[in-house]
């Protein structure tokens, strides 16, 4: 096998080979030390924004200056381990996704992938970089709304897309009842439909694939339905680099099928988890009573929230699993072992260049 036999997913001048986008897991879980790992085998790596820093532990006041610092330290963190491609992922829903974006900017990063909403005004955040803006979509009109806007208030054009699908973790931009019942459209038919779209425009604009990939075979596929490339969060928390502790770790290793569940988060949107005694104990009513002195997310009404998502996942992220869940990938209960990244990328790329 050969480097020249893996294509390449080119953003802009990025040359990302082979075509893997390590997608960015809060909180905590995609760090320096994954996205650094992930940036030095040829991908991208990406840091998520979300709750960094010692949120939990400082007054509203000082919330967001926490956030930016914490940004900051970690993009440096991993520039000072890595040559290679970094992004950061910036959620359009947190109520500090100004202060984040113009921290992504001042630090010159590599990528801003957005999602959790519609970044309309996001070139205007980053005018004057060489920043290339990603956004997250479920669907091809969603792109096109962003693509409209951005053109036309900006004379700017997304230098490319991700299609997140229902197979996805974390929080989902589909319908409670669609995931639920299985009746979201699948990854390849959105896939499909919106390389369709994409090559109507004068622009060429790579289109990303997202949701439940697993394997080079899954990348070969959606290459071949006209992606660019692809990307991958589940398959990269069972690695040695993954910034979380290792009890979360375990949670997907030990996961069976049927583990794998949807919650309706407190943010108002349908959650893939993987299913823990909290869960069960959140499904039957109980309420974790707490106090919100920051307000992390616009969407999360902390009069009515059943506990909080941001402390929730926070001691997720240090493996304090009793009052608290994973996120996870359809696909998680798939991994069985924990391996350095090096090895995941490598067996990627064999298997991708033996189905293509």
């Amino acid at each position: 096998m050969t480097k020249q036999s893996i294509p390449t997913l080119n953003i802009g001048d990025l040359k990302i080979c082979p075509p893997i986008i390590q997608g960015g897991m809060g909180v905590r879980v995609s760090g320096a030390n994954l996205a650094s790992a992930v940036a030095n085998e040829g991908c991208a790596g990406v840091i998520a924004s979300v709750g960094l820093g010692d949120f939990e532990n400082v007054s509203a006041t000082r919330f967001v200056e926490v956030n930016n610092v914490g940004l900051r330290d970690v993009v440096r963190k991993a520039r000072a381990q890595s040559n290679g491609v970094i992004g950061v992922n910036v959620m359009v829903v947190l109520s500090n996704y100004e202060e984040l974006v113009k921290i992504c900017v001042a630090e010159s990063v590599d990528l801003i992938i957005c999602g959790s909403g519609l970044p309309l005004d996001l070139p205007k955040l980053t005018a004057g970089s060489n920043i290339k803006l990603i956004p997250i979509v479920s669907s091809a009109r969603a792109f096109n709304i962003i693509y409209k806007k951005w053109k036309q208030n900006y004379n700017k054009i997304p230098d490319a897309v991700i299609l997140e699908g229902p197979m996805a973790g974390g929080h989902l931009g589909f319908s409670y009842a669609d995931i639920l019942n299985n009746t979201a459209k699948s990854l390849e038919e959105l896939v499909k439909e919106l390389v369709e779209f994409v090559e109507t425009l004068e622009e060429k604009i790579p289109v990303i694939a997202a949701g439940g990939i697993w394997d080079g075979a899954d990348i070969a596929k959606f290459l071949k339905l006209g992606a660019s490339g692809v990307q991958m969060a589940t398959r990269f928390v069972c690695t040695d680099e993954c910034d979380v502790d290792d009890d979360f770790k375990q949670a997907y290793i030990t996961a069976k099928k049927e583990d794998i569940a949807i919650i309706n988060s407190p943010v108002g949107l349908p959650g893939r988890v993987i299913r823990n005694e909290f869960t069960k104990r959140v499904s039957k009513g109980e309420t974790i009573p707490f106090r919100c002195p920051h307000h992390c997310l616009r969407s999360c009404d902390p009069r009515t929230a059943p506990y909080c998502i941001a402390r929730v996942l926070g001691e997720a992220s240090r493996g304090e699993m009793d009052n608290a869940f994973a996120f996870a990938g359809a696909n998680a209960y798939r991994c069985t072992e924990i391996v350095p990244v090096k090895s995941l990328v490598n067996l990627l790329k064999e298997e991708l260049v033996q189905n293509l």
